[in-house]
């Protein structure tokens, strides 16, 4: 049995490179779906998947979060709110919360991942220093945990490939146990 080729409903760069580093062939679709601000990641992912017509094909949506203090905090729109986003998750824990959803024309499955992610105290001119890097630009929480964000970073606690975009571990599962065989996860 040939692994099924998943249609990713998202243009994020990170999510393909992550699709291809686990050599899970797929290609790239669109969503033609509006996310609101703060909503929930599993409601995201199943509306993205659910822009996307299934036809043969699986589907995969995929939406990220950071949660801190129980609150969601989104993707910022300017320098000014991501170095404020950055200076409030400094010396503290945050989690990272993907929501997932896979779907066929006969069934859908959601899920979710979380991880929880400690920054190091951070001064505010390491605050600036990375704010002019741009990298928070189109990231929740204001980082990119595989760019310079990683010197932001003290500990992570779960999958590292969440924190980056696509809860990798999570969808390794779901992939074997709807697909038995079908694809190698070395």
């Amino acid at each position: 049995m040939s692994a099924p080729v998943l249609l990713l409903a998202s243009t994020s760069p990170q999510r393909r490179a992550i699709l291809e580093q686990l050599a899970i062939p797929f290609e790239v679709v669109a969503p033609a779906y509006e996310e609101s601000p703060g909503g929930d990641p599993v409601e995201h992912a199943a509306g993205k998947a659910r822009s996307v017509a299934v036809g043969e094909s699986t589907v995969l949506g995929v939406d990220t979060i950071v949660v801190c203090d129980g609150e969601r905090i989104g993707k910022p729109r300017d320098a000014g709110e991501a170095a404020a986003m950055l200076t409030r998750l400094a010396g503290r824990t945050h989690e990272v919360v993907s929501g997932l959803c896979l779907r066929t024309a006969a069934w859908e499955e959601l899920g979710a991942a979380t991880t929880r992610v400690t920054f190091r105290p951070l001064a505010e001119a390491a605050v600036a220093a990375y704010v002019t890097t741009g990298e928070w630009e189109g990231r929740a929480g204001a980082y990119a945990i595989q760019g310079r964000g990683a010197a932001l970073v003290e500990r992570i606690e779960g999958d590292y490939l969440n924190v980056v975009g696509l809860p990798a571990a999570l969808l390794v599962e779901r992939l074997a146990a709807r697909f038995p065989g079908a694809y190698t996860f070395v």
